[in-house]
């Protein structure tokens, strides 16, 4: 099983942080590894949507279902895709009322040797830009602080 732990803070609000997070149709706009995003359903506490990821020749995507506490966290849950499992969840942490602490916690694992082979290298890579790429559109959505 592969693991990413990351946090950082920030000077913007949780509310701030948790649409940027939740805009899924968006990520093509500013992770270049994003070759497309749907949205399936939207409920006010849930989401299923599909990532497709492009990156350095490879091209796959996996479904989550996603939990949404806003503004406090969303917890993804594996539908379908390359992993036997996948389990993350992004916490929004208030440090007053214009900066928090972003948490992502990412568990998974590849459904056989031979996808892992093939696409660990890259999602591993992928996995762990995650919270940069976020921490970036929010200087350039809300401006730098």
């Amino acid at each position: 099983m592969y693991q990413v732990n990351r946090s950082v803070l920030v000077p913007y609000s949780v509310e701030q942080m948790f649409q940027l997070v939740d805009d899924v149709d968006k990520y093509p706009e500013f992770m270049p590894w994003c070759g497309g995003a749907t949205i399936h359903e939207k409920t006010s506490d849930s989401m299923k949507a599909t990532i497709y990821i492009q990156f350095a020749g490879l091209k796959q995507h996996f479904t989550t279902q996603n939990k949404r506490v806003f503004p406090h966290s969303i917890q993804m849950d594996l539908v379908e895709g390359p992993f036997s499992s996948l389990k993350g969840v992004w916490e929004f942490q208030a440090l007053d009322e214009q900066a928090c602490k972003v948490v992502f916690n990412l568990d998974y694992s590849f459904s056989n040797i031979l996808v892992e082979r093939l696409i660990a290298p890259v999602f591993n890579k992928v996995a762990n830009t995650f919270i940069d790429s976020f921490t970036n559109r929010a200087e350039a959505v809300y401006g730098q602080s």
